[in-house]
């Protein structure tokens, strides 16, 4: 039998995750600062001294709803990486087009991390501490994956495939589902090549020079 502890935590839980997610929902599709706390209790059926009981401030609950979608985020990229664990250009053509498809669904509006932030000046604000948290992340999740790609200058790439990222994360629904599947793979497809090629020229530059100075001596 559940004691009265418990049955009261759980509904406390309960009431938290209605906040959360009336604010999640509203947060996305009208940006945190053109909703106000009346809008949340409309929307989520919950009195104003039951949410700040468990949200004190605005900035608390902006955060919470900023961590959940990192925990989601990450979440579903692990998904996608499991399910091409030993084949590290298929694993990162398969993410492409897991972000294809997430930034072509119905009523996308972009990466939550970058829309937030973007509403706030402070550096030190916690959207903007969990936005470059979450990027650093995404970068340094990438520069493993071309590690083991096996391409030169690994940072480089790996900043320049998460920029190829970002670019579609604003692309402000202009790219079809297809379109972005295809955008995505050709390019990361087109860098990855290119460097490999200049790998291979170089290494035949050296090898070529090697054999010219063995022959002149």
């Amino acid at each position: 039998m559940a004691t009265s502890n418990g049955s009261s935590a759980s509904a406390d839980n309960k009431t938290a995750e209605k906040v959360l997610s009336a604010a999640s929902r509203l947060f996305y599709a009208n940006g945190v600062r053109a909703v106000g706390i009346e809008w949340i209790v409309a929307e989520s059926g919950v009195a104003k001294t039951s949410l700040y009981r468990h949200f004190q401030t605005k900035d608390e609950l902006v955060a919470a709803f900023l961590e959940r979608e990192d925990h989601e985020f990450w979440e579903q990229w692990d998904e996608v990486v499991a399910a091409a664990p030993d084949d590290p250009t298929a694993e990162l053509m398969a993410l492409l087009a897991w972000i294809g498809g997430r930034v072509s669904r119905d009523g996308y509006r972009g990466c939550p991390q970058i829309n937030v932030a973007a509403e706030f000046a402070d550096a030190e604000h916690p959207a903007r501490r969990i936005r470059r948290r979450h990027k650093a992340a995404m970068l340094e999740r990438l520069r493993v994956l071309v590690r083991r790609i096996g391409v030169i200058r690994p940072d480089d790439t790996a900043m320049q495939l998460a920029l190829l990222i970002d670019g579609a994360f604003t692309s402000d629904g202009r790219l079809t589902k297809a379109g972005a599947v295809r955008i995505l793979q050709n390019g990361a497809d087109a860098l990855i090549g290119h460097l490999r090629a200049n790998e291979r020229n170089s290494r035949a530059a050296r090898q070529g020079s090697g054999k010219r100075r063995r022959i002149v001596s």
